[in-house]
């Protein structure tokens, strides 16, 4: 049995710890650092996460990865003059440095200290822009040379650096130990395609090509996100994660403040702060977040304005909703579009919250539970 040790477990108490291979050659090479076991979750789901994203699109997909969630997840859109004024990026982004900028955008408070995943070569674009930020390691098919240069040069060259073979394929069914006793099931093949989208339940049926992406991009998403998981997305990006909540109402809650934030670091009065933010990267995002949430920055009646003009966010849900109440909280962050599982007992009373609120919504048939 091929292995490689690992720095320790979960915690540093847990000392005997290791990556282990029932057969064949393990698909992945440490270029750089002392991967851990939390590390490798992170990695190893963020993967194929990105892989996924990928398929499903057609463009370079990344996401920053925390604690075996995606914090955000993204796809390699251009960005607009002012989202790299928001984003704080360079002008000029190769496709694959947009994707993590998007992906890293969505939560900067949690990504800090994240485990990157790209679909594409990681190059020296996103390697500059992955330089300057909190971050414990990176997976990727390849790595231009200048690039895993500049990386190696992270956290006093200690960087998590790994590489994956993009051709490997994992048997169909998977093995967890747990408590002395071993869990086996078949992996999650499922496919996820627009095809999933064609049970329109609503009153409103137009879905446009947009709508259908950002759709696509929260349901490979929440199919690494642990449950019960919600995601909000728009523009080819993940604004708001709601993972791992016992409730739903619980996850859109949480995810729906998550994309109201985003939104509000659009606002223009914003883009008048100064000296005052901080020196530090994370320390301005830190400043913000609070100036909004506690009304400094912002008044409370200022938020409520502008968040009111917000439309066309997409929302998805790893199973059904089974009350009216996650709808009528979608509706507060600008939610015109869903996909959810369907099946609950209350499906009617769900259809007519999103007919009262003009939504578009299509039932997938699909659960995408993740554990």
């Amino acid at each position: 049995m091929e292995g490689i040790n690992l720095k320790y477990g979960c915690n540093p108490n847990q000392k005997q710890a290791a990556l282990l291979m029932e057969s064949g050659a393990i698909p992945l090479r440490i270029l750089n650092g002392e991967v851990g076991y939390i590390n490798l979750l992170d990695a190893l789901n963020g993967w194929q996460l990105v892989k996924e994203l990928n398929e499903a699109t057609g463009l370079a997909s990344a996401t920053s990865f925390k604690h075996v969630s995606p914090a955000g997840a993204a796809i390699g859109l251009p960005l607009s003059e002012e989202e790299r004024r928001v984003f704080d990026v360079p002008a000029t982004l190769s496709p694959i440095a947009s994707a993590y900028v998007r992906a890293r955008s969505a939560d900067p408070l949690a990504s800090f200290g994240d485990i990157v995943a790209l679909s594409d070569e990681c190059d020296l674009s996103l390697a500059k822009v992955l330089k300057r930020e909190v971050s414990d390691g990176i997976i990727a098919p390849s790595y231009a040379p200048e690039a895993l240069r500049l990386l190696k040069t992270k956290k006093r060259g200690r960087y998590v650096i790994l590489q994956v073979n993009a051709e490997y394929e994992p048997p169909v069914l998977e093995k967890r130990t747990l408590f002395g006793m071993t869990l086996m099931q078949e992996r999650n093949t499922v496919r996820l395609d627009p095809s999933l989208l064609d049970t329109i339940v609503t009153k409103r049926r137009d879905l446009p090509p947009e709508a259908v992406r950002d759709l696509l991009i929260g349901l490979v998403t929440l199919k690494y996100t642990q449950s019960n998981s919600v995601c909000y997305t728009e523009g080819g990006q993940a604004i708001g994660v709601g993972a791992g909540q016992q409730s739903r109402i619980a996850c859109t809650r949480l995810a729906g403040k998550k994309a109201d934030l985003f939104h509000l670091r659009f606002h223009p009065k914003l883009a008048e702060l100064k000296g005052e933010a901080s020196s530090t990267r994370q320390g301005r995002h830190l400043f913000i977040e609070e100036g909004i949430r506690n009304g400094t920055l912002l008044s409370r009646d200022e938020q409520d304005s502008y968040l009111k003009e917000i439309s066309g966010v997409s929302l998805t849900s790893d199973a059904f909703f089974p009350f009216r109440d996650n709808i009528d909280r979608a509706a507060k962050s600008g939610v015109s579009y869903i996909a959810q599982t369907g099946g609950s007992t209350r499906d009617e009373e769900v259809i007519k919250a999103a007919d009262e609120h003009d939504m578009v919504m299509c039932m997938t048939g699909i659960r995408l539970f993740h554990h």
